[in-house]
């Protein structure tokens, strides 16, 4: 193996746990960072409505760090439109969530990556192996492939890891299939939305406006997703939502583990990082602050130890583990039908909104 190609740690993936592993390790470490995204027009950009929940916004102030203009994007909504559309309940929930550009901020993530980590954009990892004491990555690279050597291997690679497929295919974690469509927004006011169906699926549904466009999305049962989707723009097309032509469709695989058998930390030295382990919000699906958690809880172990083992890794997450338990205990309040039924018709912690500002006013089915 060429001296050049190998490295202490190699990273796959540089969405938020991977940037954010890479630019918290210690100088003296030989990393290589690889990622399928760049700067291009063509480049793979992650299926996600963009919004930064309340949970990561703290991770950045742990970090010190803020977000440049040009990752926001308009407008910025402190209100999120609950809709079910089995019963027909409408209620308006104060939420902060800070809107933007996925992509530009997984770019600017990116970009804070230190110059002594070895970068390389547009990169697909093919294959990983063991061989002795050290991982060999293979790689296309602008339709060349090449093999990479690292002591270390760390899957930073999203709910499809391709780590953690190839050297643990016997680990299985609840899945969903996402699907969203991009749609001129001619709405007449913006809107964040939520919106429950369980005769579509036992997870939820968002709409988000962003900029001139507005998303639809949702996550579904792998089994009939794309249909359940259609149903649920027919639904929505029923009570005002308005998706005529749409620009674009995204989907992708989203996590939503079920117990804590479910998430895969890694092992031999291999570590998985964010959604990749598993780390996701059951009740909410958001991973952010997961990814930077456990990003940084790994850093640490590296920066601190010459040795990095499973047990120091699982220790290290262990309260981040029990908070995503507590979540998966509040699951039922949020997509089970019953209480989340008696929740909006009692109105508790919900806003009264002006109708003036917005599609329309709170609501409840008649009794």
């Amino acid at each position: 193996m060429a001296e050049k190609n190998v490295f202490d740690v190699a990273i796959i993936g540089l969405g938020p746990s991977g940037a954010t592993f890479a630019r918290l390790l210690d100088p003296n470490l030989k990393v290589l960072a690889l990622d399928k995204k760049d700067d291009t027009e063509n480049s793979f950009r992650k299926p996600c409505g963009g919004l930064l929940a309340h949970d990561a916004q703290k991770c950045f102030a742990r970090f010190g760090l803020t977000l440049p203009l040009e990752v926001l994007v308009n407008p910025q909504i402190f209100a999120v439109r609950t809709i079910d559309l089995e019963t027909g309940y409408e209620r308006y929930y104060q939420r902060f969530y800070i809107n933007m550009d996925r992509h530009k901020f997984d770019l600017w993530l990116k970009s804070l990556i230190p110059v002594h980590a070895e970068v390389r954009n547009g990169v697909t990892a093919l294959d990983f192996e063991k061989r002795d004491d050290c991982y060999a990555i293979t790689v296309r690279d602008k339709e060349k492939r090449e093999t990479y050597y690292a002591r270390y291997l760390v899957g930073a690679d999203g709910a499809n890891s391709a780590v953690r497929q190839r050297l643990f295919p016997d680990h299985k974690i609840r899945s969903y299939l996402a699907i969203q469509q991009w749609f001129p927004d001619t709405h007449k006011s913006p809107m964040y939305s939520c919106i429950f169906d369980r005769n579509l699926t036992d997870c939820y549904s968002w709409g988000v406006s962003k900029d001139d466009s507005f998303i639809l999305g949702g996550a579904f049962p792998n089994k009939g997703a794309r249909e359940r989707f259609r149903m649920l723009k027919t639904k929505l097309a029923g009570v005002g939502f308005k998706l005529e032509n749409p620009i674009k469709t995204e989907t992708c695989l989203v996590l939503s583990p079920a117990s804590s058998r479910e998430f895969c930390l890694g092992g031999d030295r291999c570590f998985l990082l964010g959604e990749a382990a598993g780390f996701i919000s059951p009740s909410s699906l958001e991973g952010m602050s997961y990814a930077f958690e456990s990003a940084a809880s790994l850093a640490g172990l590296f920066n601190r130890k010459s040795e990095v083992t499973l047990k120091d890794y699982r220790r290290a997450t262990r309260g981040l583990r029990a908070k995503l338990m507590l979540k998966l205990l509040k699951k039922p309040f949020i997509m089970g039908h019953f209480l989340r039924k008696l929740i909006m018709r009692s109105g508790i912690s919900s806003l009264k909104v002006a109708a003036q500002g917005c599609e329309s006013s709170e609501t409840a089915p008649p009794k």
